[in-house]
C-alpha cells in the first residue's frame, strides 16, 4: 500500500494534490456541520468549546512545541524508514512556502479538531475520538512506528481537550505541530537540493 501511495503521489500534479488536500478538509467540515445539527441541542453548547484565554493558548502551544521537539529528535536518532509514509508528507510540504504551509495547517487543524474533538469526543468520549482520529490517518497504517506515533498523538490531543475543555487549545496544538513539522520538511528539502543529494 505504501508503494501504491508513493506512486500515486509522484503522478499527480501540485495543483491536483492541493485540490485533494483542501477538498478533504471541506468534507470533514461538512461532516462536522451535519453531525452538529443532529447532536447539539443549541449552537451555544458548540461555540462554548472555543473558549480561548492565555492558559488554553499556552497549553496548546506548549504541548504542540513538545511534540515537535520530540519528533525532530526522533527523526535524527531513528532510522529514516521508520518515518516513511510513502513520501506523502514530503510531497505535501517540500514545495510550499511558509504562508501556504500555515494556511494548510490552519485548515487541517480546524477541520480535524472540530470533527474529532468538538463533535466526536464531546458526544462519544475520549477513546472513541482518539481511535477514529488514528484510523482516519490511513497513510500511516503500513508503518508500525507511524501507527504508534499517530495513536499517541491522538491520545495526547484528546487529553489536552479533556483537560482544558477547549477546542482552541487543541486547534493551536494541532496547528503548531503541522506548521512547524511542515516547515521542517520544507527546510530539509531545500538543504538536500542545495547539497545535491
Amino acid at each position: 500500500m505504501k508503494n501504491n501511495q508513493a506512486e500515486i503521489i509522484k503522478k499527480i500534479s501540485d495543483r491536483e494534490l492541493s485540490f485533494h488536500l483542501y477538498a478533504t478538509q471541506v468534507v470533514l467540515l461538512t461532516i462536522s456541520f451535519l453531525l452538529g445539527i443532529f447532536l447539539f441541542e443549541d449552537m451555544d453548547t458548540f461555540t462554548n468549546q472555543f473558549n480561548l484565554n492565555f492558559r488554553t493558548a499556552l497549553i496548546g502551544l506548549g504541548f504542540g512545541l513538545i511534540v515537535v521537539i520530540l519528533d525532530i529528535i526522533l527523526m535524527k536518532k531513528l532510522p529514516e524508514n521508520l518515518y516513511d509514509d510513502g513520501g506523502i508528507n514530503q510531497r505535501i510540504f517540500s514545495r510550499r512556502n511558509p504562508g501556504e504551509i500555515a494556511l494548510l495547517s490552519l485548515l487541517i487543524a480546524l477541520s480535524e479538531e472540530i470533527l474529532f474533538r468538538g463533535i466526536i469526543q464531546f458526544h462519544f468520549g475520549f477513546l472513541i475520538a482518539s481511535v477514529i482520529f488514528a484510523i482516519v490517518h490511513i497513510r500511516y497504517w503500513r508503518n508500525g512506528f507511524l501507527i504508534i506515533n499517530i495513536v499517541v498523538l491522538s491520545l495526547l490531543i484528546g487529553f489536552v481537550y479533556e483537560w482544558t475543555s477547549s477546542l482552541s487549545a487543541t486547534i493551536i496544538m494541532h496547528f503548531t505541530i503541522d506548521f512547524l513539522l511542515g516547515c521542517h520538511i520544507r527546510i530539509q528539502s531545500v538543504k538536500k537540493s542545495r547539497d545535491g543529494s
